[in-house]
């Protein structure tokens, strides 16, 4: 394992990796000015097979240890034995309910979410997102409909011939470069970039509910380099803390890079695809749920 950098070296990314006013002071977009019109018109033109694979984990209203901020709720309000009518016209509906927050959600990380030293990205002041109205600057709303654009999945634990990475195991910029070596693909600015650390093969096949791999924060110069748009992982993206930045990726990647983080992706339908198909780019679309 590489030696990792010092505390201080990583706090001091909050300065060398820091992307405030690099397109206007108001700036809400982040690294999101990356995915240009060209950079959409090159990624249609990856669809060749017309084949899909979700990246996203079912809302699972089933109550356990790794429910942290409580149980979704999700229920039918009308079914097909009572239906809601309108004549001879029947309806079911479901309600849908819950923190998108966790680890069993699959959620992506708006710049509105988190603050270091009281500030969001662009140095705007964390007092902007407010009870009454929600966030009033750095929305998800602001960037709903901009995430069309390459995808790019580097399968870490394959590229080691591995199934998964053990809990608490990082991920470094060296993981990152075999991992494109073995693929034979590039990440490029604007790219979502998918890091499959094997959490969710893990998951399933050892019915593990603690502990999870994911990336040590030596990668956000690595990251920064190659400009990538969003950042999204089969976990929680976070090993190898400090005392005084316990989550680097989160607060460097959004708040000093205005990088939208997607966490906790279901990648097995991705990643097997992938390999059957040895394509590792995509066509990618990311469509969070439009609130604020």
């Amino acid at each position: 394992m590489p030696d990792p950098p010092s505390e201080a070296e990583v706090l001091g990314y909050f300065d060398t990796l820091s992307n405030w006013g690099r397109w206007g002071e108001d700036d809400e977009l982040g690294t999101l000015n990356y995915i240009t019109p060209e950079k959409r018109v090159a990624a249609a033109a990856l669809v060749r097979e017309g084949i899909t694979a979700s990246c996203a984990w079912e809302v699972d209203p089933t109550p356990g240890p790794r429910q942290m901020f409580g149980t979704p709720q999700r229920y039918m309000q009308y079914t097909g034995h009572d239906p809601i009518r309108f004549g001879r016209v029947g309806s079911a509906l479901e309600f849908l309910g819950g923190v998108y927050h966790g680890a069993t959600i699959t959620h992506l990380d708006a710049l509105c979410h988190i603050f270091w030293d009281g500030k969001m990205y662009n140095g705007k002041p964390a007092e902007l997102v407010t009870a009454s109205a929600g966030a009033t600057h750095h929305a998800v709303t602001a960037i709903a409909n901009l995430m069309v654009t390459r995808g790019v999945l580097l399968d870490i634990p394959a590229s080691q011939g591995r199934a998964w990475l053990d809990p608490g195991e990082a991920t470094f910029p060296e993981d990152l470069e075999a991992a494109q070596a073995r693929q034979g693909v590039t990440v490029e600015p604007g790219d979502v970039l998918f890091v499959r650390t094997g959490n969710s093969r893990r998951e399933r096949e050892e019915e593990a509910i603690v502990g999870q791999s994911g990336m040590h924060g030596v990668t956000l110069p690595w990251l920064h380099e190659h400009g990538v748009a969003v950042l999204a992982s089969d976990g929680a993206h976070e090993a190898g803390g400090y005392a005084g930045i316990s989550m680097p990726i989160h607060a460097v990647g959004i708040v000093a890079m205005g990088m939208p983080l997607i966490d906790n992706c279901d990648l097995e339908e991705l990643a097997e695809t992938c390999e059957r198909l040895r394509r590792w780019e995509f066509l990618v679309t990311v469509n969070p749920i439009a609130l604020f």
